[in-house]
């Protein structure tokens, strides 16, 4: 009973959340902008549920293994730290609390961003290899690129630039146009399944 309730819930909210974009009543606006309260207080208890997960993982790692002993401590002494701050002193411009994310937060997420441009060059210096005539026209393309974006290739020749834009703008764009347009049938096809009621992953299942 409890999963048919789901089932029926989901299938009339992603009913509702498609017809309603053909609906100009004022009743159908003011129950679109009530689910989209609701969404926030489901967004709201889903965030409870991850920190209280993070929280278990990590308080288990804590106690019972010495070797990630000291990561899962400082993680679970953040978490405590930001929670404290934001309900003693705000989330306001000024507050603790948001000092801390810009000072020490900010930072450390910059750190690990720059971290993947390692990690990029390597797999780009893996894929750059002219093995056959796709990576070879791959390579050509990636050179043009990336000489049009510095001096270099204005240096070189005024046409590089010129060059890259119009891959950027040609063949790149159509490539990325293509894989959004699967992207979007993907996601409608799985939008009709779950409306229909044939997927149900979403309630724990396969």
């Amino acid at each position: 009973m409890r999963d048919r309730l789901a089932v029926i819930t989901a299938i009339v909210a992603g009913i509702f959340m498609t017809v309603q974009y053909f609906l100009t009543s004022t009743g159908a606006a003011t129950a679109y902008r009530t689910i989209l309260a609701w969404m926030q207080i489901i967004f709201s208890f889903a965030l409870l549920v991850g920190v209280l997960g993070v929280v278990r993982i990590h308080g288990k790692r804590f106690i019972a293994n010495s070797s990630e002993r000291f990561y899962a401590g400082v993680l679970l002494a953040g978490v405590a730290l930001m929670v404290v701050l934001g309900f003693t002193g705000g989330i306001e411009r000024g507050s603790p609390f948001l000092w801390v994310f810009d000072n020490w937060q900010a930072p450390m997420q910059s750190t690990v961003f720059s971290l993947l441009a390692f990690y990029v060059a390597s797999a780009a210096y893996r894929g750059f290899r002219a093995r056959s005539g796709e990576s070879a026209v791959l390579v050509i393309a990636a050179l043009i690129v990336l000489l049009g974006r510095v001096p270099l290739g204005e240096w070189l020749s005024p046409y590089i630039p010129d060059t890259a834009d119009w891959v950027l703008h040609v063949p790149a764009l159509a490539a990325k146009r293509a894989i959004l347009i699967g992207i979007g049938l993907g996601m409608i096809s799985t939008s009709i399944k779950v409306i229909l009621g044939l997927e149900r992953t979403y309630l724990g299942g396969r």
